[in-house]
């Protein structure tokens, strides 16, 4: 147990489905995970043309964005058998291992699409027919860049993020968190953040924006300053569960994080 972070209860926002990794990483480390899903993922359903047009084995390369993506496009998408497989980050790459997939390239340097971008077998892609599979509204960096490096790239929308809604049992949860005064709000991207204050308004949690933020990345934190976040920001070199906690357990050693000794 890391002493440092014993009892403090950490807000947990992503969709339910994927939290049980990150509430255990956190419970490992003395923390008290409290779920809020603040998005859930709903597939986008594809019709015939759409499936045909998709199909991985048509490019050169297919790259799975995330975990989501790799769970909704592999039930409806032809499955991968000769195309170069990436994943942007490791729990993308573990979805795709579950599968039975082989992955060809993972970022090194950080799980966003800027560390694809930085692998050499992305560096010269002139002529290369690029499949990005992803969210509806996703950043487009990646495939801006792809393309500005004379890739060919199709984009693939395989599932939406909408906001979730909140239980009793959750409603409470998050009350009794902002009210301990040493909670941490762990958020993987900007709009999950949004959606958590569109849930939690000031005007019913007027403590919430008081607390330590837990985020993914300098982005993630600039977002959270433009909507004024008034607690401490602790920045995580990824979205990665393992690199959220380390993040949260370096910053509480430090003194930096409630309930820190």
């Amino acid at each position: 147990m890391t002493r440092s972070l014993a009892g403090v209860p950490v807000l947990v926002t992503r969709p339910a489905p994927q939290a049980a990794r990150f509430a255990a990483l956190l419970t490992e480390a003395g923390a008290n995970p409290v779920p809020f899903p603040a998005i859930e993922i709903e597939p986008v359903e594809l019709d015939a043309e759409a499936r045909a047009r998709l199909a991985p084995d048509s490019f050169d390369w297919a790259v799975y964005t995330s975990a989501n993506a790799v769970e909704c496009s592999l039930r409806q998408l032809p499955r991968p058998t000769r195309t170069r497989i990436a994943a942007i980050g490791r729990g993308t790459a573990r979805a795709l291992a579950a599968h039975g997939v082989a992955v060809d390239a993972v970022p090194t340097t950080t799980s966003e699409s800027e560390g694809l971008l930085a692998l050499p077998s992305f560096l010269e892609v002139r002529g290369c027919r690029i499949l990005i599979l992803r969210g509806v509204g996703g950043r487009t960096l990646l495939r801006d860049e792809l393309t500005r490096r004379g890739a060919m790239v199709t984009l693939g929308e395989v599932y939406r993020r909408v906001r979730a809604v909140p239980t009793p049992t959750d409603l409470a949860g998050l009350r009794r968190a902002c009210d301990s005064g040493r909670a941490v709000v762990a958020v993987t991207s900007a709009e999950v953040l949004h959606a958590l204050l569109e849930l939690a308004p000031e005007e019913r949690f007027p403590r919430l924006r008081d607390c330590a933020l837990l985020v993914p990345g300098e982005r993630v934190a600039a977002a959270a300053r433009a909507l004024a976040w008034r607690g401490p920001l602790i920045t995580a070199h990824g979205a990665e569960d393992a690199a959220m906690v380390d993040a949260l357990a370096r910053a509480a050693t430090a003194g930096g994080a409630p309930g820190s000794a």
